[in-house]
């Protein structure tokens, strides 16, 4: 249960994270709202008391507080949390950005949300009909800038929610590079950041470039394989994973152990001397393939798509060694360049079945509306992470997953036997549930 006061929570979307912001903020809200509920119900049979007079208690003591006193919010009723912080962003013609908060967050708990791989036209100047696409230069210098602005403002404790973590790729040096991907979080901590919370961060070495600051890596396997139940049977015997490539072998490793499928990897060997600009324009030299998928569905998972040519490649070599059908899943799709196009003609050859994405990078209907693509709401994920730690919780459960995913496949299991008995005796009907024991839901509860 939380302790904690929901009003001391504040999230503060930058422009391009308001959509993703927008689905967290009611999905927290919502998660508010059920936990107060659920909480009043334990303190009445607990104390003796009616919901009613659990309810104005505490009422009483958020009003006893300095500074949640409001004379217009009911005595005897819920009160539901707000948990937006409203802000202006300015662009100025020089391209500087400027943030200008709305409202009091003095020792606030603030969330700065910002999807820095937002590349759609965005409005950013009040009254102004002008919209700037950004790039993510652009996304992080706005995070910079807004981060100022709430440390300013007298806020207590600030996180950067980046469901991409910018410059990612750039974790490890062969010759005169920098290491950007830790170089930029030391940027943050330095700024005053106390926390990034990010998704299936490419490299798990970066949590060692920081002093004082946290950095909570969240998984979306959970919120994928519920899509991809819906596509294919996760207890079919000819379902087999692969790793496109040893970079991502932990991650398919552990998607073949929580379903207790067998594992394959596709190895990649690359020219570095060249950058890969499209699908079909990368630096892949050789592809070799560890494993027999003949006449299996294959699934494959990876942490970002870019222009594609890792998937694409893959698929082919899949395709030549005998693969029935193909889905792949990345965390986070950014489809770079003309990269819809070029899976929108693979798809029409029937390179691959469906692409499972996540909404941890924004997408509009260009993509979303393509019958290949199949997008998993992780949004719900992240409200609960920013629920616990405002609460001093343990994110746990929320960090391995194996538990409720393991949930699921018994679930599914069930379902699936519920059926077979169904078809071998078709003249049985199903006796309706009684009221005082509804039947199971279909997927496990991920609070």
């Amino acid at each position: 249960m939380i302790c904690a006061i929901p009003e001391q929570i504040g999230i503060l979307a930058c422009p391009g994270g308001a959509a993703f912001a927008n689905r967290t903020i009611t999905d927290l809200e919502d998660l508010a709202g059920r936990k107060f509920r659920k909480k009043v119900e334990i303190l009445a049979e607990r104390y003796g008391q009616t919901k009613e007079e659990v309810i104005r208690r505490v009422n009483l003591s958020m009003d006893l507080h300095p500074t949640t006193l409001d004379l217009t919010q009911p005595t005897d009723k819920f009160r539901p949390a707000s948990f937006r912080i409203p802000a202006y962003f300015t662009r100025f013609a020089n391209g500087e950005f400027k943030t200008e908060i709305l409202t009091s967050i003095r020792n606030m708990d603030v969330y700065i949300i910002q999807d820095v791989e937002n590349h759609y036209p965005l409005t950013l100047n009040r009254g102004d009909t002008e919209t700037h696409v950004l790039s993510v230069n652009d996304h992080v210098f706005c995070l910079l800038v807004t981060i100022d602005a709430v440390l300013h403002a007298g806020a207590k404790r600030v996180t950067a929610v980046l469901p991409t973590y910018p410059y990612s790729r750039q974790h490890k040096k062969k010759s005169r590079e920098g290491l950007t991907a830790s170089r930029l979080g030391q940027f943050l901590e330095f700024a005053g950041v106390n926390r990034i919370i990010t998704l299936d961060l490419h490299s798990k070495e970066l949590e060692n470039s920081f002093n004082r600051l946290r950095l909570e890596d969240l998984h979306a396997s959970y919120q994928i394989l519920r899509v991809l139940s819906t596509v294919t049977d996760l207890k079919d015997p000819d379902l087999t994973i692969v790793s496109a490539d040893t970079g991502s072998i932990d991650r398919n490793k552990f998607y073949a152990t929580a379903l207790g499928k067998s594992l394959g990897l596709i190895y990649k060997e690359r020219d570095y001397s060249r950058i890969s600009r499209t699908a079909k324009e990368s630096n892949i030299t050789n592809v070799r393939m560890l494993g027999s998928v003949q006449g299996k569905t294959v699934f494959m998972a990876d942490d970002m798509l870019g222009t594609g040519g890792t998937l694409l490649r893959a698929m082919d070599t899949l395709r030549e060694m005998g693969a029935r059908q193909i889905i792949c899943a990345v965390s986070l799709p950014f489809f770079s360049g003309n990269a819809v196009e070029v899976f929108d003609e693979a798809y029409r050859k029937g390179l691959f079945h469906r692409i499972i994405g996540t909404n941890a990078v924004y997408h509009d209907r260009n993509l979303l509306g393509r019958e290949w693509y199949l997008s998993a709401d992780i949004s719900y994920l992240f409200a609960r992470s920013i629920y616990r730690l405002h609460a001093g919780r343990s994110l746990s459960s929320l960090l391995d997953n194996r538990r409720i995913i393991q949930s699921m496949l018994e679930l599914q299991e069930e379902r699936n036997s519920r059926r077979k008995a169904a078809r071998s005796h078709p003249e049985r009907k199903r006796r309706p549930a009684r009221p005082d024991q509804p039947d199971q839901p279909d997927q496990p509860d991920q609070s």
